[in-house]
C-alpha cells in the first residue's frame, strides 16, 4: 500500500462513521438522554471527527503535491490519534455517563491542533 494511502482509508472510514454516529444521535440517541447539552456534545463529536476525517483524506491528497513528507506524515497521525481520543472520549462520555472520559477529550484536541499546525509547516516547508 502506498505510503499516504492509509490516510484516505482512515479518513473515508471516519466519515462514514461520523455520518453513522450522528443519525444514530440524531434518531435514537435523543430519545434515550435527559440531559440535552450531552446530546449536543455528542453531536460536537460526530462533528469535529468529521471534520478531521476531510483532514485525513486532504493529508492523502497533499502528499502528492511536493510538501514536506516528513510533516504531512505527523500531521495524518496526530490527526487520527486526536479524533480518536477527541471524538472518543466524548462518545464514551455520553454513552457512559463517566466523566473520566471527558478527561481525555482536551488531549485529543492537543492532537487535533498539533495535526494542523503539522500541515501547516509542510506546506510551508513545500519543496
Amino acid at each position: 500500500m502506498p505510503e499516504f494511502k492509509k490516510f484516505l482509508i482512515f479518513g473515508a472510514a471516519l466519515a462514514a462513521l461520523s455520518v453513522i454516529f450522528g443519525a444514530f444521535g440524531a434518531h435514537s440517541l435523543e430519545k434515550h438522554l435527559q440531559d440535552v447539552k450531552l446530546l449536543a456534545t455528542f453531536e460536537t463529536a460526530a462533528r469535529y471527527q468529521f471534520y478531521h476525517a476531510l483532514g485525513l483524506i486532504s493529508v492523502f491528497l497533499l502528499s502528492k503535491y511536493g510538501l514536506s513528507l516528513k510533516w504531512l506524515t505527523i500531521s495524518g497521525w496526530s490527526m487520527l490519534l486526536g479524533t480518536l481520543l477527541f471524538s472518543g472520549s466524548l462518545y464514551c462520555y455520553v454513552l457512559t455517563n463517566i466523566k473520566t472520559f471527558a478527561m481525555i477529550t482536551p488531549v485529543g484536541g492537543l492532537f487535533m491542533i498539533l495535526a494542523w499546525l503539522a500541515m501547516l509547516i509542510a506546506a510551508v516547508k513545500q519543496s
